[in-house]
């Protein structure tokens, strides 16, 4: 049986931005093709951070048309300060306000380790009607103690779109030491009420630095 050598001229390997390889039917063999759809773009580690922002154009982070859809992923988030909780704002004009009019909704559910209480609640201290301040991801504030962190994850859709609101939503996990530990499960969804594209997206504790953790910044294709 013959063996057919093949020169190394004879691909096209040439790679291009978050594209794969596949093969098809030319004589080279393969073509680019749609890799992953979500795209790690920055991820941001705190360490006694009072702020953690990610914004469009700065330190390698894409904020734009790019995706349709951006996902943040948080990864064990610890206050410095003792029952603090984690919050949002977004900005129009590349980081230098974050004061955005947002309607928002959150409801949060919780179970105790001993396991004698839980519970399901809307929670009207925790929503904005137009409100420009930072929105909350928590209902209570997460522990500070060496075991206790808040993970979850943050959408936010199409945010350089100019002829629609922007609409996005989390849901969150915390450890909080309070009567011997109780998981708090909470849901925020809403949306900025601008239809001027959204270019920065700002995280912190409601009081004192963020302690640890990782937020992940991720780009969804269509």
């Amino acid at each position: 049986m013959a063996i057919s050598k093949f020169n190394y001229n004879s691909f096209n390997v040439t790679p291009v931005a978050s594209k794969a390889l596949a093969f098809n039917s030319d004589a080279d063999g393969f073509t680019t093709a749609s890799g992953s759809s979500m795209i790690l773009i920055k991820t941001l580690t705190a360490s006694s951070s009072g702020t953690l922002s990610f914004v469009n154009g700065s330190s390698d982070v894409v904020l734009d048309d790019t995706y349709p859809v951006y996902k943040f992923e948080f990864i064990n988030m610890h206050p410095q300060t003792n029952d603090k909780g984690l919050q949002v704002n977004v900005s129009i004009d590349t980081g230098s306000n974050y004061n955005v009019a947002k309607t928002t909704t959150f409801f949060r559910a919780y179970h105790y380790e001993h396991g004698n209480e839980g519970g399901l609640a809307y929670q009207t201290g925790h929503d904005l009607a137009q409100g420009t301040g930072f929105q909350d991801f928590t209902e209570g504030g997460i522990s500070n103690d060496n075991d206790c962190s808040l993970s979850g994850e943050f959408f936010l859709f199409s945010p350089s779109n100019t002829t629609f609101v922007k609409h996005f939503m989390g849901k969150f996990n915390l450890i909080k030491s309070a009567a011997g530990g109780v998981s708090i499960n909470s849901f925020v969804a809403g949306y900025a009420n601008t239809t001027s594209a959204v270019d920065a997206v700002q995280f912190k504790m409601n009081a004192g630095n963020i302690d640890a953790g990782k937020i992940k910044l991720y780009g969804i294709s269509d």
